[in-house]
């Protein structure tokens, strides 16, 4: 499985926030300097992550991102989905195969999607701390 840029991003930034869980809000200027990441890219995310009820943000002089949820109640794929939507394995289909091998090869696909799925779900930020 290959991660984009954004969705590394945003792992790392839910990570950071995740080791000062407890602590105050965390500005983005902190997390893009910790974590070597461009300043207005991760702003970008750090919405996004707001938007799909993983993050909130504070505004003012205190303020900044923090984690909605503990850090062992917030999976892998949550965070990847609020990037990139839904994970899914999608096939085209594809000229010169026999409409059961184009079956065949949805089915194993799809399993291998629900089983990856089930994966990044049971992985949740507090097991990748330790």
């Amino acid at each position: 499985m290959k991660l984009s840029r954004t969705v590394w991003y945003a792992v790392q930034a839910t990570l950071q926030l995740a080791q000062l869980e407890g602590q105050a809000p965390v500005p983005c200027s902190r997390l893009a300097a910790e974590g070597k990441m461009p300043e207005r890219f991760l702003l970008q995310i750090l919405r996004n992550l707001v938007t799909h009820g993983i993050l909130r943000s504070t505004r003012g002089v205190d303020g900044g991102y923090a984690l909605v949820r503990p850090a062992d109640q917030i999976s892998l794929l949550e965070v990847i989905e609020a990037i990139e939507g839904p994970y899914d394995a999608s096939l085209t289909v594809s000229e010169g195969l026999t409409e059961d091998s184009q079956e065949k090869l949805r089915e194993a696909l799809s399993q291998v999607t629900a089983a990856t799925r089930h994966q990044l779900e049971a992985i949740k930020l507090s097991q990748l701390l330790k």
